[in-house]
């Protein structure tokens, strides 16, 4: 193999000019951006900001809702309805923060940080150990009784608090020690298809229960999100506007691609509205279709605070078991493992070239920390990367980190306003249900697309997918119905192993692992090429032109940054090139680099 250096003119780089480094990046940067209205580096105006952060929030607003009123069950809550609407606040609250800090110190992209479905398995599972939630309280209940429901829900949601802190220190330790590539060496889409999977699949049963409070509400929503996002995305609403220089004149604006799950929530609940006044629902709270009502919670609006700042501790100092902290590990692991991919889907979307690999560290650890605070701060849940904000970045072509960070700050400043939080909780359970079915069948469909880099027609792939699927559902439900199976003489071995053969994703993303690395097979029909190419595993910091990756840079301080030295062997520099690495330039056997970053070849082609 043979290594040189070269530049534009065939002649040494050191007599390469700074102004012409700086053209040629123009012009990759250029290419990058494409058709995009606001680039990765591009700051709108001050006004177009907000309603674009504005439009980023109500991206992410379907799914994060959904996170709390999922979680409210488990954590039992529901006699404490004010309770969850300031659950609601937190997690908003807390999303904005993470948001912010990602995208300033993290991997630098416009990508939204929220709640994650990855963490409820391990919830439940960790929950379980505590037994049935109480019957709920009585409307004569007294002072006594109700303080009592408290401290259970209380005691319960601190557990998870205390689990999510603790083990998403694995995640800070991982991203910011650059370990991170040494283990997606052995971590492919066998392992991933099956955890991802088997979180939708282990949330059947909230679903169907919510759902069969009311079945026609339930398929009313369905059927509207279905109807917004896949039969009328190409439709655009027509929205008048006025401007000195124009006039009057008509903006065909994208509102069912963008916010299906949004409008489907408003339609049933109007619908739902107009059924309560007219006494459609029965007012009995036994009778089927009682939960359809819209004012059986209106209480919550009146007790709710108007201005409530979330703070750590809120409901008390987290509880740290180590049952919970194990059991909570799978859901860390497998949140790291999904947010590579979306790293790089946002880049790609966003024009930015390839994350290099100290970005990518610098990301994985924010996203720890985030993790970590959403621990302290009581969120129910942890954070991760948002697919659907990543799509909407190719639909509305704005690819702004300020626009994402001006998001964050709104999910900041709402998350403050408690009527806020506490308006959703009065959306009856059975649009909930109908949201969770599809939004569940969704994340399904997110684990198996992995599968499109492996052999299909392989057995031995059909073997290490069916058998991970299968046992990741048949073990947790066996456990369920023999929750004292394990015994081994050692009361915290016995729980550990429990709460994590208790949890969906663990045993099939476990058995995917262990199946795909020990059993013989070619890297082709693992799909390990094609995941590589599309991941950039090989090599995510390849020699290119400073100025094509100023997007990865901090926002200050870079001057003293490249003064030392000693910082490109940290991982999370931006100055990092890799702990042996030499800054050459591939002239021959260029297949590492290919489809995952830009070398300088490539620049000169493009030049």
């Amino acid at each position: 193999m043979e290594y040189k250096e070269t530049n534009v003119d065939g002649g040494s780089m050191d007599d390469e000019h700074e102004t012409t480094g700086k053209l040629k990046a123009k012009v990759i940067l250029e290419n990058l951006k494409g058709d995009l209205s606001y680039g990765i580096q591009d700051v709108p105006p001050i006004s177009t900001c907000m309603f674009l952060g504005f439009q980023q929030y109500l991206t992410m607003f379907g799914a994060t809702l959904a996170l709390p009123l999922l979680l409210s069950t488990v954590f039992c809550m529901n006699n404490d309805l004010v309770a969850l609407s300031e659950l609601i606040s937190t997690i908003f609250f807390v999303s904005g923060m993470v948001t912010v800090l990602q995208t300033t110190f993290g991997c630098r992209l416009p990508i939204v940080q929220g709640g994650t479905f990855v963490f409820v398995a391990p919830t439940m599972a960790i929950l379980s150990l505590r037994g049935e939630c109480p019957q709920p309280l009585p409307e004569n209940a007294t002072q006594y009784e109700f303080d009592t429901a408290t401290e259970i829900w209380q005691s319960r949601i601190r557990e998870i608090q205390g689990a999510i802190a603790v083990s998403s220190i694995v995640q800070v330790v991982i991203g910011f020690s650059g370990i991170l590539g040494l283990l997606m060496r052995y971590i492919g889409p066998l392992c991933i298809a099956p955890t991802i999977a088997l979180i939708g699949l282990s949330l059947v049963e909230p679903a169907t229960y919510l759902s069969g409070q009311h079945w026609g509400i339930s398929l009313l929503t369905m059927g509207l999100v279905v109807l917004f996002s896949q039969y009328l995305k190409e439709f655009n609403i027509p929205i008048p506007t006025y401007s000195r220089d124009i006039g009057f004149s008509i903006i065909w604006f994208p509102g069912f691609k963008l916010f299906p799950v949004i409008l489907a929530i408003i339609i049933s609940w109007l619908l739902s509205i107009i059924i309560t006044v007219t006494g459609g629902f029965p007012d009995d709270s036994s009778s089927y279709g009682y939960s359809a009502r819209t004012d059986g919670r209106l209480g919550v609006l009146e007790s709710a605070k108007w201005f409530r700042f979330p703070y750590p501790g809120q409901w008390g100092l987290p509880s740290v078991t180590i049952p919970g902290v194990f059991g909570m590990l799978a859901g860390v692991l497998a949140s790291m493992v999904e947010s590579i991919g979306d790293y790089y889907a946002c880049a790609r979307l966003s024009g930015a070239p390839p994350p290099p690999t100290h970005a990518v560290n610098r990301g994985i650890g924010i996203e720890g920390i985030g993790c970590v605070i959403a621990g302290l701060w009581g969120s129910g849940s942890g954070t991760t990367s948002y697919s659907e904000n990543i799509g909407a970045i190719g639909i509305t072509k704005v690819g702004s980190v300020r626009v994402v960070q001006v998001g964050g700050l709104i999910m900041i400043l709402l998350g403050c306003f408690g009527k806020f939080g506490a308006l959703f909780v009065t959306i009856p359970d059975p649009i909930v249900g109908g949201l969770f079915c599809v939004m569940f069948g969704m994340i399904t469909a997110v684990g198996l697309s992995n599968l499109q880099f492996v052999d299909l027609n392989s057995s031995r792939n059909l073997f290490v997918i069916g058998f991970s699927l299968i046992m990741g559902l048949i073990i947790p439900n066996w456990l369920s119905q023999n929750p004292t199976a394990i015994s081994t003489g050692v009361t915290e071995i016995d729980q550990i192993i429990t709460v994590l053969l208790s949890t969906n994703m663990f045993v099939g993303g476990f058995l995917g692992f262990l199946l795909d690395n020990t059993i013989p097979g070619t890297i082709e029909e693992r799909g390990l090429t094609k995941w590589c190419e599309l991941y950039g595993k090989e090599d995510a910091d390849p020699d290119v032109l400073e100025e094509v990756y100023k997007c990865y840079e901090f926002p200050f301080g870079m001057n003293y940054i490249k003064k030392c030295k000693f910082l490109k062997y940290v991982p999370v520099s931006p100055t990092f090139t890799g702990f042996a690495r030499k800054r050459y330039v591939k002239v021959q056997n260029k297949k590492s680099n290919k489809n995952n970053c830009i070398s300088q070849n490539q620049v000169e082609h493009q030049v």
